[in-house]
């Protein structure tokens, strides 16, 4: 029986005869793949709880293979070893080294959501995508994302001053992930701004930018998000075993 999805087999883990006669019959090629008996010897079998206790993760029991996410996914469109319904399996089976294997593609869901609507059982497949490249993150196996990069630079603003100034989050962003201020398509879109936008507008912006305004009595609301902040940071490092502090999100830096 030949195998189907051979994108989610290890190519070591095949086994193909390229010329196969059996009883007279032609089995070459694929009809001839078989899968090579292997022994996985190292279970995580807390790891859908780990990653059940971050953001996006709690529905991940729910799943039941269907394969609608997969189906409906824009990535997987792109490419097809960006496979939703496959990592949630390994998740829930406890393949740790097997799902590590694949943290390099994870993080590069786009949020489109079209699995979460396909999903017949609301597992919320996008949010375990971000929840299970957070536990990457958490684990110490990738390096933080940009995408976590942008996120802590527009909550610390937000948890600082109860407001962003776009211009700020941006830099912040640049300074964080060490690129250059100055890029083209900034320039370009600057330039843009000068030329349409009314002169107050980029007084008003420009003044936001050096003064940073903060929100009125802002202060006691800023003290209530960063505990709730601190909590959830340590709820997350008790629920991960062996999760790396530095990769914990700071939200008071």
């Amino acid at each position: 029986m030949p195998i189907h999805e051979k994108n989610l087999i290890r190519p070591e883990n095949l086994s193909t005869h390229e010329n196969l006669v059996i009883d007279g019959v032609d089995v070459s090629g694929d009809w001839s793949t078989f899968i090579k008996t292997r022994v996985v010897p190292d279970y995580n079998e807390e790891m859908q709880e780990e990653i059940a206790a971050l953001p996006g993760g709690e529905n991940i029991h729910r799943c039941w293979q269907c394969g609608s996410c997969t189906n409906s996914c824009t990535v997987n469109g792109l490419n097809p070893d960006f496979n939703p319904r496959h990592w949630i399996y390994l998740i829930r089976m406890g393949y740790e080294s097997e799902l590590v294997r694949d943290k390099d593609i994870i993080w590069q869901c786009v949020s489109c959501n079209k699995c979460t609507y396909a999903c017949p059982r609301d597992v919320v497949p996008e949010g375990v995508m971000k929840a299970t490249a957070h536990w990457l993150e958490l684990k110490g196996y990738t390096e933080r994302s940009p995408s976590s990069e942008f996120d802590e630079e527009f909550s610390s603003q937000v948890f600082k001053t109860g407001k962003i100034e776009d211009g700020r989050v941006m830099m912040g962003f640049f300074k964080r992930t060490g690129q250059p201020l100055m890029q083209d398509w900034l320039v370009d879109m600057v330039k843009k701004m000068l030329r349409g936008l009314p002169v107050s507008w980029l007084m008003k912006m420009g003044m936001a930018t050096v003064i940073h305004p903060r929100t009125k009595n802002w202060g006691p609301a800023r003290d209530a998000i960063e505990e709730y902040a601190r909590e959830q940071e340590e709820k997350h490092a008790a629920a991960v075993k062996g999760a790396h502090r530095d990769a914990m999100f700071h939200a008071a830096d």
